[in-house]
């Protein structure tokens, strides 16, 4: 049995001392993000200041994946406040323009549960939790404002509702007069800079892009870029009366249609009410193959850096080796792992922790996770009769849930989707069609781009090929991956190896190099990197 899970456990989360500490800094000064210059002379980041002008209050409960951030600069000594989504229980969706540039771990604090503004440090039943990891689009332009989208991963899950954001494929969403709800504690007038005490809401219409590049666009501004961006809102009226619109304090907060998120709160005119303005968004289904893998990024050593599991056969042990990006590094033992015939690398139960899906030799699947209540790592029995299939990945979320799935092919060439339930067991399964005996499968992860799992599958002539997930349980047509050579002996997927956002391949030859083939977004591989040699002591590699 598994000695350990990882050498590693999770980076010590900051005292809860410590974040209120910050909480109290950034939130003495009451003017949040109002400190932060606007990017150009025409626009302001909606929420560097602190509101929904002409809101209505949320009713408690209606929205449980916002969440509020403040950060105090060390340097100047002023707070910023903007909103956020929770994605995951441990990642939060927000604007690049709160997240650049800035160290959150050391000096952010995340509040989520709670509708309440946390004046002189009352949390209202909410909770602190700092911030592990971030990321903000490596595309992002402060002065343009366009790939204004970043993501949090949190020291450890909030305990609240989670909101998925907009696919790739979204087009109906998008659509002039479709009705939209924006939430924040942003800025309630245009004359001051408080910010509401409570969690305020809105509802405005979605505006074509011609609409707001009619206004936003006139010689020499340029502002509004179609595509990066999508705005909403009836035109402002050039006071409070008769204004309904996100401002300061808003930025990084969801702009929602069908319970989906479309667009993340970037900008406006300052001020927030200049007559005939609309509020601008971060378009979501832009974003999603380079959100998406943010979302779902864990790993052994929580760097967000997809790692290689091994087990050597002559001595039964197995170790970890941690992603230094295009290669691994030195490895670290994690017990005998004996008995064994098959591991995959899966976060089951959404905990931010990586858990390992195992295959018996007696053809049970075993599910070795972190037990939050055992506080250690602990065996659950998945039940037998898994010895007879022929394939077992674990691909990502496939209908779109946000929980991982399984695919397996029995012994007639039939795929099966075993749906996964969020807590290691997985659903009825359903038949995704015949003729799969004669391919290899493997994939972990997005590699077309789009934010959705795929699958990839080695075919007899050594072609692999790629098949697309729809993120409704099922894949589009197939399209080449790889043209000829792909006659491995043993394949790895485990994510995102190189930490570029896009999801890779292990790959092992019949002498023994292990091969690291980076993704390219688009469903194909950019050109390997050797790993190293003598891996054919190691049939076990997942």
């Amino acid at each position: 049995m598994p000695g350990k899970q990882s050498v590693q456990a999770p980076p010590a989360p900051a005292s809860q001392a410590e974040l209120k500490a910050r909480l109290k800094s950034a939130t003495s000064q009451f003017r949040p993000a109002a400190q932060t210059p606007a990017p150009g002379a025409s626009k302001a980041p909606s929420g560097q200041d602190p509101k929904i002008i002409g809101g209505t209050p949320a009713a408690v409960g209606e929205a449980p994946w916002m969440v509020q951030l403040f950060y105090n600069d060390p340097v100047t000594n002023q707070g910023i406040f903007c909103g956020g989504t929770l994605v995951a229980p441990g990642k939060v969706l927000t604007a690049a323009h709160c997240v650049a540039g800035r160290d959150w771990t050391k000096n952010g604090v995340i509040l989520g549960g709670t509708t309440e503004y946390p004046l002189n440090g009352d949390l209202h039943g909410g909770q602190l939790v700092n911030v592990a990891r971030q990321w903000s689009n490596p595309a992002f332009d402060a002065g343009a404002l366009t790939g204004d989208v970043a993501v949090l991963s949190l020291a450890a899950p909030l305990p609240y509702q989670t909101l998925q954001p907009a696919a790739a494929d979204e087009s109906v969403a998008y659509q002039p007069g479709t009705p939209a709800t924006v939430y924040g504690w942003g800025r309630i007038s245009s004359t001051n800079q408080d910010v509401s005490m409570s969690l305020l809401k809105a509802t405005i219409p979605v505006q074509a892009d011609a609409t707001c590049a009619a206004y936003y666009n006139q010689a020499p501004e340029n502002s509004f870029v179609a595509g990066q961006m999508a705005c909403a809102g009836n035109p402002a009226s050039g006071a409070d009366a008769g204004t309904v619109s996100p401002c300061n304090g808003d930025s990084g907060g969801p702009l929602i249609v069908g319970n989906r998120i479309v667009g993340v709160v970037s900008w406006g005119r300052e001020d927030c009410v200049a007559a005939g303005s609309y509020s601008v968004y971060s378009k979501l289904s832009t974003f999603a193959g380079l959100v998406g893998p943010r979302i779902d990024d864990t790993d052994l050593n929580f760097d967000g850096r997809a790692d290689l599991f091994a087990r050597n056969d002559a001595t039964g042990e197995g170790f970890a080796y941690y992603s230094q990006g295009i290669t691994i590094g030195n490895r670290y033992s994690l017990g005998d792992w004996r008995g064994y015939d098959l591991v995959r690398q899966a976060d089951l139960d959404r905990d931010q922790r990586q858990d390992f899906v195992l295959r018996t030799t007696g053809g049970h699947l075993d599910w070795y996770h972190y037990s939050a209540a055992a506080n250690a790592t602990v065996h659950q029995d998945l039940g037998g009769g898994w010895g007879a299939m022929k394939s077992i990945v674990l691909p990502g979320d496939l209908n779109g849930d946000t929980l991982t799935d399984l695919l397996a092919v029995d012994t007639s060439g039939q795929l099966w989707l075993y749906p996964g339930k969020g807590d290691g067991t997985f659903g009825n399964r359903s038949a995704l069609g015949g003729g799969w005996a004669p391919l290899v499968l493997a994939g972990k992860g997005d590699y077309s781009g789009d934010g959705k799992a795929d699958l990839l599958a080695q075919d007899t002539s050594g072609k692999l090929w790629l098949y697309p997930g729809t993120g409704r349980g099922a894949f589009g047509n197939r399209s080449l991956a790889g043209s000829a050579g792909w006659t491995f002996p043993a394949y790895a997927a485990t994510g995102d190896v190189d930490g570029d956002g896009r999801a890779d391949l292990f790959a092992r030859d019949g002498a023994g190099v292990l091969w690291l083939y980076p993704g390219n977004g688009r469903g194909a591989f950019g050109d390997r990197y050797q790993v190293g040699g003598g891996w054919n002591g190691y049939s076990l590699i997942g």
